[in-house]
C-alpha cells in the first residue's frame, strides 16, 4: 500500500500511519522454511496454532506439548546442564557476547516477528532488541564477577578460611508472557544460562515464534541445543508441569496466575520469583517542565499499546499546572499515528487479543456512564484492524470505575488532580501494587526525596519507566502484589544459585585443645570474641 492509498481515518480520530511501499508481509516473513527452522526440537506430540493481531489470521502451526512432553523436555535438559555447568563462566559468556552481536546484526527478523505476533507499533518492539542485546552484554561481562569465589572472615580469622561458590540450581522453568516475547523470555533466561543452568521455558503460544528466533540465535551462538528446551501449549495445562519439574521457577504475568505460581513452588521447597501486575502511577509536580511531562506521558502510558506490566495508568498532576498539562498532552494523544505495517512510522499498534479490547473497553465505557469525562479516544478502530483501541484519557475518575483501581493493561490512562506532596504521594501508595512509578520536577533533589517514600520497585525521575529498566546494573521488581524476587543486577543472576559455604579450618580445632578443659576453652572464646569486636572485626 502506498502513502496516496492509506487508509482514511474517521473524522475526530487518531490519524493511521502510511504503510511504505515494497514493505514486508506476514506471508514473506513467517514461511514454511522458517517455521521449520524454529520449530526444530521444540518438544510436543499435539498440533495448535497462533495468530497476529494485525488481522487475526493464523500465523503458523506449532508442535503443542502435553505433560509427557514437558517431563521429556525437563529429562533432556537435566541430561545436558551438567556439561554445561562444566565450563567455565567465561566460556559460557562468550555466548551472551556473541548472541549481543546477532541480535543486532539480525534485528528486522525479530522485529518483524514481534509486531506480527503482539501488534506493537515497531519502534516498541525495537524496545526488545535494546532490552536483550543491554542484559546479553551486561552478563556476559559481569557474570564473572558475580560468580567467582568469595572470601569472608571465618569466626577465628587466619584461622578458619571461609569461601563462598555459587553452584547452578539445576533446570530453571520459565513460564513468558506475551507482551514483550522476546525481552521476559530470553532476556530472563539470559543470567541462568551464564549462572550454568538449563532452561525449559514455555512462552505465551501467539507469540511463541519469537521466543524460539532466540532459541536458534543462542544455538547458533554456541549454547549447547539441549540446554535451552521450549514446550509450547495452554496454559492451565503446561504451567503447573513447569512448576512441577522445575529446580527454580521464573514468573512473568498476572498477580492471580503468579499466586498459583508461588504456591506450586512452595509446596516443592523451590525457589520463585514473579513479576507481577501494577497500576502505576505517574506524578506531575508543581515545578516539572510541563511540555516534557506530556511528551513523556505519551511514552509512559502507550508503549506497546499500554501492555507493560510499567506502563502509567495513573496520572497526578498538581492543580496549578493540570490544565496546561491535560492540553498537552491530549494534543498529543490525538496526533498519535495508528498503523500495522512491519516498518516505522506508527506510533502505537494493536491490542493482543479480544480479552484486552474486552477490559480496555468495559473499563472506558463504565467510566464515562459513571461520570468521567472523555479527554481523548475511547472508541476501536476495526477500520484499522480487529483489536485496535485509540489512545484514550479520562479524566474525572473516581471510585468505584473499575479504572480506578483494577490493572487495564492497554492504552487507557486517567487523570487526577492533586494539592500537595504528602497527598499525592499518599494517592500513588493507595494501591495493593507497587512495580513502577515516575515523578516529574526540574529539582533532582526533590525528585529523589518523593522517589524514597514511595513503594515500588522502581521510580523513574523525568521519564516514565525506560531509564530505571534498562539500567540493567540494578535490581528490577516489584513491592506488595507486584511480585517477588528481582531480575538484573546481582539479584537477577544469583537467584538462579544456590549459595555454598566451604569452611576450612587450619592448626587448631574449634574445640578444647593444648590441655584446655571445657571451662577454660569457654572462657577464651569469650575473650577472643570481645577482641575481636575491639578491633572491628566483622
Amino acid at each position: 500500500m502506498t502513502d496516496s492509498q492509506a487508509p482514511v481515518a474517521p473524522t475526530g480520530s487518531n490519524p493511521v500511519a502510511a504503510t511504505p511501499a515494497g514493505v514486508r508481509t506476514a506471508a514473506d516473513v513467517v514461511t514454511p522454511e522458517v517455521i521449520a527452522q524454529l520449530t526444530r526440537g521444540v518438544v510436543g506430540s499435539g498440533r495448535t496454532a497462533n495468530h497476529t493481531p494485525f488481522t487475526g489470521e493464523k500465523l503458523a502451526d506449532l508442535p503443542e506439548s502435553t505433560p509427557e512432553d514437558v517431563a521429556t523436555a525437563f529429562e533432556r535438559a537435566r541430561a545436558a546442564q551438567p556439561a554445561w555447568a562444566a565450563l567455565s563462566v567465561r566460556a559460557r559468556a562468550a555466548v551472551l557476547l556473541r548472541f549481543h552481536d546477532l541480535v543486532l546484526d539480525r534485528q528486522s527478523e525479530v522485529l518483524d516477528l514481534i509486531q506480527l505476533e503482539t501488534g506493537k507499533a515497531r519502534l516498541h518492539a525495537h524496545e526488545e532488541v535494546l532490552a536483550v542485546s543491554v542484559a546479553a552484554r551486561h552478563y556476559g561481562r559481569r557474570a564473572h564477577a558475580y560468580l567467582k569465589p568469595k572470601r569472608h572472615t571465618g569466626v577465628v580469622p587466619t584461622l578458619t578460611k571461609v569461601t563462598e561458590l555459587r553452584q547452578p540450581r539445576g533446570v530453571i522453568g520459565q513460564i513468558a508472557p506475551w507482551n514483550y516475547p522476546l525481552e521476559l523470555s530470553v532476556g530472563d533466561a539470559l543470567p541462568a544460562f551464564v549462572s550454568g543452568n538449563a532452561v525449559v521455558m514455555k512462552p505465551d503460544t501467539e507469540t511463541a515464534l519469537t521466543a524460539l528466533w532466540a532459541r536458534d540465535l543462542l544455538i547458533e551462538a554456541g549454547l549447547p541445543p539441549e540446554v535451552f528446551q521450549v514446550v509450547i501449549g495452554e496454559g492451565p495445562v503446561v504451567g503447573p508441569e513447569i512448576v512441577k519439574h522445575a529446580d527454580y521457577v521464573s514468573f512473568t504475568g498476572s498477580t492471580r496466575t503468579g499466586r498459583e505460581v508461588a504456591q506450586g513452588a512452595a509446596a516443592r521447597l523451590v525457589g520463585v520469583s514473579l513479576e507481577l501486575g501494577g497500576k502505576n502511577a505517574m506524578l506531575v509536580l508543581e515545578d516539572a517542565d510541563v511540555e516534557k511531562a506530556a511528551a513523556g506521558a505519551v511514552r509512559a502510558c502507550f508503549s506497546s499499546a499500554g501492555q507493560l506490566c510499567i506502563s502509567i495508568e495513573r496520572l497526578y498532576v498538581h492543580e496549578s499546572v493540570a490544565d496546561d498539562f491535560v492540553a498537552r498532552f491530549a494534543a498529543r494523544t490525538k496526533a498519535m499515528r495508528l498503523g500495522t505495517s512491519l516498518a516505522y512510522g506508527a506510533d502505537m499498534g494493536s491490542l493482543v487479543g479480544e480479552r484486552q479490547l474486552e477490559t480496555v473497553s468495559r473499563h472506558v465505557a463504565e467510566a464515562v456512564e459513571k461520570g468521567a469525562k472523555l479527554v481523548a479516544g475511547g472508541v476501536a478502530r476495526p477500520d484499522i484492524g480487529p483489536l485496535f483501541y485509540e489512545p484514550t484519557i479520562l479524566d474525572g475518575v473516581e471510585a468505584p470505575m473499575a479504572v480506578c483501581t483494577e490493572e487495564t493493561f492497554g492504552p487507557v490512562v486517567s487523570v487526577y488532580r492533586f494539592s500537595d506532596e504528602d497527598e499525592v504521594i499518599a494517592l500513588a501508595n493507595a494501591t495493593p501494587y507497587g512495580l513502577n512509578s515516575s515523578v516529574w520536577t526540574k529539582d533532582g533533589r526533590r525528585g529523589h526525596r518523593v522517589a524514597a517514600r514511595l513503594r515500588t520497585g522502581t521510580v523513574n525521575i523525568n521519564e516514565g519507566y525506560a531509564p530505571a529498566y534498562g539500567s540493567v546494573q540494578s535490581p528490577m521488581g516489584g513491592m506488595k502484589d507486584s511480585g517477588l524476587g528481582r531480575r538484573h543486577g546481582s539479584e537477577g543472576i544469583l537467584k538462579y544459585t544456590e549459595a555454598q559455604t566451604v569452611a576450612q579450618q587450619r592448626l587448631i580445632p574449634l574445640a578444647p585443645s593444648f590441655g584446655m578443659d571445657d571451662a577454660k576453652y569457654a572462657a577464651f572464646m569469650s575473650r577472643s570474641l570481645k577482641a575481636m569486636k575491639a578491633l572491628r572485626l566483622r
